[in-house]
C-alpha cells in the first residue's frame, strides 16, 4: 500500500467499538470488540516513527513498538506477532489489562494535541489474528537436556516458561489453582481479560512443550526441596495475596469483605469451579461502597455493577489525577455509573451487626519533597456513606511462602523476596539455585512488570545452565 502524508491527520486516535453501556453491564463480556476491515492498518499508520521511540521507553518490556506498528500498517500480522514475542511472551494480555495510558501510549509524540497511537489495542488485535491464523511463537532449535521448575502460572511464572521453553529447556510449572494464569484468572475480571485469552496462551505454551501441574500446593502435596534436589533451577512467582490491613474501626462487621477473596469467588462462579470457600454475597440491590483507588478497586466497583448493586461508591483520600488506577479503567467505571469520592478519607465502616455505612472526612493534598503528594485530613467534620456492602482494596503484599526460611532465602522488611546484588545474577535470590520475580518479590505491581521479571529470570537462569537463547 502507498504511504500517505500525515495519516494522523486524516485518522483520529480510535479503539475498536465498544459494547452499549446498558448491554455490558450484565456481563462479563470484555467491551470492546476488534478493529474491522482497515481500522487496524489505519491506526497502525498514525505512528510518525519519530526517532527517539519514547513509546518503547515507556515500556518496562522495551517493547520495538514503531517496528511492529510498521509492520500492522504493512499487513504483515504474523511478522509483527513474531516481532512482539521477542520482547514480551504475553502480548495478547498485555494489551488488554496494561495501563497504557500511564505507560507507551503516555508518552507517544502525538498524546498532545493529537491523540497517541493506539497501541495496546493494535498489540491485542495482531496477535489474536496471528494465532487465529495458525501463527506460533518461534520453537527450540534443539533440545537440551536441562529442567527447571517453576513455582505460580501467574504472569511471570508464563513469561519465564516460554522463554526457557524456546531455549530448549523443559518448564514444569507448579500452581495451587486449577487454572493457569493466577490473577490473570482469578483477580483480573472477564471484562478485561476473558478467559479463553489465558486458555488459548496455556495450549500455546503446552504446544511449546511446557508442563503444567495444576492444583499443585508447593510445601504441602510436593517438597520444595525436592524442587530444588531434582530441577536444574527454580523459578518463584507466588504473587501477592496478603490484604494491606488499614485497621479500621468496624472492619470485622458483617458486609465487609476484603477485594481478592470477592474477586476469586466472582471469577470461579464465572468458571463453574467454585467450591464451598468462595462465598459471593448477593448485591442485588444493594449499596456497595469500594475503599481504595487502584486497578483492584475498579475491579470491585465494575464487578459490583455487574452482580446488580442499586449503587456503587469508590472512596479515595487523592484526587483522581493521583489515583494509582489507570485512567481507562476509572473512565469504564464511571461510564458504568461509579460515584467517586475524591480527597476523602475513611475514618471507620459503622453498623451494629452488619455494616451500614462508612465514615468519611475530607481530605487535601500536601506536596511532599521528591515524592507523591500526602492527603491530609481537614477537620471540618465527618460525613458517613450509607453502605450495606463495603470492600477493603488497599492493596497487597507479597505472601512469602513458609518454606522460604529454611531453604536461606532472604526476605526484606516487607515480606518480598530479595533477589539480585554483588555476585548474584538478576532475579537470583540468596540461593544459587533459586530465581524469584513478579509480585512476589515488587509486592503488588502491574503485569507487565512481572512479565518483565519472567523474562529476566530465564536469562539468568540459561546464563548460569550455559545454554544459548
Amino acid at each position: 500500500m502507498s504511504e500517505r502524508p500525515f495519516p494522523f491527520l486524516k485518522f483520529p486516535r480510535a479503539l475498536p467499538s465498544e459494547v452499549r453501556i446498558p448491554i455490558r453491564v450484565v456481563n462479563f463480556n470484555e467491551i470492546h470488540a476488534d478493529f474491522l476491515g482497515s481500522e487496524r492498518v489505519d491506526q497502525a499508520s498514525r505512528c510518525i516513527d519519530c526517532g527517539n521511540p519514547y513509546c518503547s521507553w515507556g515500556c518496562p518490556l522495551g517493547n520495538r513498538i514503531p517496528q511492529w506498528l510498521k509492520l500492522a500498517r504493512e499487513g504483515r500480522v504474523e511478522d509483527a506477532a513474531t516481532l512482539m514475542h521477542e520482547t514480551n511472551p504475553l502480548p495478547e494480555i498485555c494489551g488488554r489489562v496494561c495501563p497504557h495510558d500511564r505507560l507507551c501510549e503516555g508518552v507517544c509524540t502525538l498524546e498532545q494535541g493529537f491523540g497517541a497511537v493506539s497501541i495496546g489495542a493494535i498489540e491485542r488485535s495482531i496477535t489474536d489474528e496471528a494465532i487465529r491464523r495458525g501463527w506460533r511463537p518461534a520453537e527450540a532449535t534443539s533440545r537440551t537436556d536441562k529442567r527447571v521448575a517453576i513455582i505460580g502460572a501467574g504472569p511471570a511464572g508464563l513469561a519465564a516458561a516460554d522463554r526457557l521453553a524456546r531455549a530448549g529447556v523443559s518448564a514444569d510449572v507448579f500452581d495451587r489453582h486449577e487454572e493457569i494464569g493466577g490473577l490473570l484468572t482469578f483477580g483480573i475480571p472477564s471484562f478485561k481479560l476473558e478467559k479463553d485469552i489465558v486458555r488459548r496462551r496455556r495450549q500455546v505454551l503446552e504446544e511449546q512443550g511446557v508442563r503444567f501441574h495444576l492444583g499443585v500446593r508447593v510445601g504441602h502435596d510436593v517438597a520444595f526441596e525436592r524442587l530444588v534436589d531434582d530441577y536444574d533451577a527454580v523459578f518463584v512467582a507466588t504473587g501477592a495475596y496478603t490484604a494491606v490491613d488499614a485497621q479500621l474501626p468496624g472492619q470485622d462487621l458483617s458486609g465487609v469483605i476484603v477485594a481478592l477473596p470477592f474477586l476469586i469467588a466472582n471469577a470461579r462462579q464465572q468458571l463453574g469451579t467454585a467450591t464451598v470457600a468462595d462465598v459471593l454475597p448477593d448485591l442485588k440491590g444493594k449499596r456497595v461502597v469500594v475503599l481504595g483507588g487502584g486497578d483492584t478497586a475498579m475491579d470491585c466497583v465494575r464487578t459490583s455493577v455487574r452482580l446488580g448493586a442499586e449503587r456503587v461508591t469508590c472512596v479515595y483520600r487523592r484526587d483522581e489525577e493521583n489515583m494509582p488506577g489507570s485512567r481507562k479503567e476509572v473512565k469504564n467505571a464511571r461510564d458504568e455509573g461509579v460515584i467517586f469520592r475524591f480527597l476523602a478519607q475513611p475514618l471507620a465502616i459503622v453498623g451494629d451487626g452488619h455494616v451500614d455505612g462508612v465514615e468519611i472526612v475530607d481530605t487535601e493534598l500536601v506536596a511532599e519533597a521528591g515524592g507523591r503528594a500526602r492527603a491530609k485530613v481537614i477537620a471540618n467534620g465527618t460525613q458517613t456513606i450509607p453502605a450495606d456492602i463495603v470492600i477493603l482494596s488497599f492493596g497487597f503484599l507479597a505472601s512469602p511462602p513458609d518454606w522460604c526460611a529454611s531453604a536461606g532465602i532472604e526476605l526484606d522488611n516487607n515480606g518480598r523476596l530479595k533477589v539480585g546484588g554483588p555476585s548474584r545474577l538478576p532475579q537470583q535470590t540468596a540461593h544459587p539455585k533459586v530465581f524469584a520475580g513478579g509480585d512476589t518479590v515488587r509486592g503488588a505491581d502491574l503485569v507487565v512488570r512481572a512479565v518483565l521479571d519472567g523474562r529476566e529470570a530465564a536469562r539468568s537462569i540459561l546464563s548460569q545452565l550455559g545454554v544459548v537463547a
